[in-house]
């Protein structure tokens, strides 16, 4: 893996539930631990103060420094100055909700694609919005009935003025309108196995930019991924599509609206059924990344090697403040690493391990956002026995 992304000069990460945290300082602005001070001027507010300049970041509200807490760390080194930080948490912050935990009965919604911003779906209200059983529910059939899978074969198919819920996508009947917006593919996919067995699928994508939105599961049916689609209440019944962006969406954009979308429904999984373990497949079934939720009570600041102002002083950076903003912490493996073959395929036996599809480009989206996020924390950091650590930000 190449590196593509430069190391942060200042690194934190902050516990609430356990009211500590880890700061990190680069020897490139701090040679010595001796020359950092770091101070609560009020709360909310961390100063960092090293002889290069002023770091300053803003804290969740009710989250603070105890004063005097912090502590240089054993694990310093020619890289950089650890510290440990003790904290003092009055309030917890909830995890923003994904699009799959915001939907309700009774409420207008228009679907946007996310890449170009332009009307997929426009003034759909729903009489039920229900959840689809779990990614594995299948294999505990045998665990509920007596008698044959009485569910072999059939799929679970929403009615006219209903919105299934899936783990990473949604299901809604087909109208009018979707001949128009949406442009159907047939895409072909041939399974690693002894019949090399070839699966046919017919892929949405959105008529303006092109961009997958989704599946054909049916004549009368369509799958939408929440990673691939904007969806907003509408205004008085409706959505002003005048106000709409039909302007590509910038790569940071969509990263960022990846990550944020991926670590929120993260939480949702890890709160509702306790599920801490994923397989980011496509579509197919092929799995790309396995990815092992670690915590969700994060919080997360940085200020990267490129982000200082000069101020005509090579020897002086300044530089702005920042938000320390919710993170989930993950290791994670990518399953094209032929080096770590033997975790992969004992992950993929292992049935508690939870799937999670995902239009192919997104799935490469998040390989590449997961590995620069490892590549700006600290090198002591970067790995956890055979896995790699990332944080995706809400």
């Amino acid at each position: 893996m190449e590196e593509t992304a430069k190391q942060d000069l200042v690194f934190l990460e902050l516990r609430r539930k356990l009211q500590s945290g880890l700061l990190f300082i680069s020897s490139d602005i701090a040679r010595d631990a001796a020359d950092v001070k770091v101070e609560s001027k009020h709360d909310s507010l961390l100063n960092i103060q090293t002889a290069d300049g002023s770091y300053q970041v803003n804290l969740t509200p009710g989250v603070s420094l105890v004063e005097t807490s912090c502590q240089t760390s054993p694990g310093s080194s020619e890289h950089g100055s650890h510290f440990r930080l003790r904290l003092r948490v009055e309030q917890e912050s909830e995890a923003p909700c994904s699009v799959i935990g915001r939907l309700r009965v009774n409420v207008t919604y228009s679907f946007q694609c996310q890449s170009c911003g332009s009307m997929v779906l426009q003034d759909r209200a729903f009489g039920r919005v229900l959840p689809l059983p779990n990614g594995n529910w299948n294999a505990l059939v045998d665990d509920w009935c007596c008698h044959p899978d009485p569910f072999a074969n059939r799929k679970l198919l929403p009615r006219d003025g209903d919105c299934l819920l899936g783990d990473t996508f949604i299901l809604l009947a087909r109208d009018s309108s979707c001949e128009q917006t949406l442009t159907r593919e047939e895409s072909s996919s041939r399974k690693a196995s002894a019949e090399k067995r070839v699966s046919k699928r017919v892929m949405l994508s959105c008529t303006s930019c092109s961009a997958v939105l989704g599946e054909d599961v049916s004549a009368e049916v369509l799958k939408l991924y929440i990673t691939e689609i904007l969806v907003k209440p509408g205004e008085d019944g409706g959505c002003d599509v005048s106000r709409l962006s039909l302007e590509p969406k910038s790569d940071s954009i969509r990263q960022r609206f990846l990550e944020q979308t991926l670590a929120s429904r993260l939480v949702e999984l890890s709160s509702a059924q306790s599920i801490f373990r994923f397989s980011i497949q496509t579509p197919d079934s092929t799995a790309v990344i396995l990815l092992w939720l670690l915590n969700t009570d994060t919080l997360v600041a940085s200020f990267p090697g490129e982000s200082f102002i000069s101020t005509g002083d090579v020897h002086h950076r300044e530089h702005q403040s920042c938000q320390a903003v919710q993170a989930v912490k993950v290791l994670y493996v990518l399953c094209s690493d032929s080096k770590l073959k033997d975790v992969v395929d004992v992950w993929e036996k292992d049935i508690s391990v939870h799937p999670l599809p995902l239009p192919q480009s997104s799935c490469e989206d998040l390989q590449k956002l997961l590995m620069s996020s490892t590549f700006r924390l600290p090198a002591f950091l970067r790995c956890m026995n055979s896995y790699q650590v990332a944080y995706m930000r809400m």
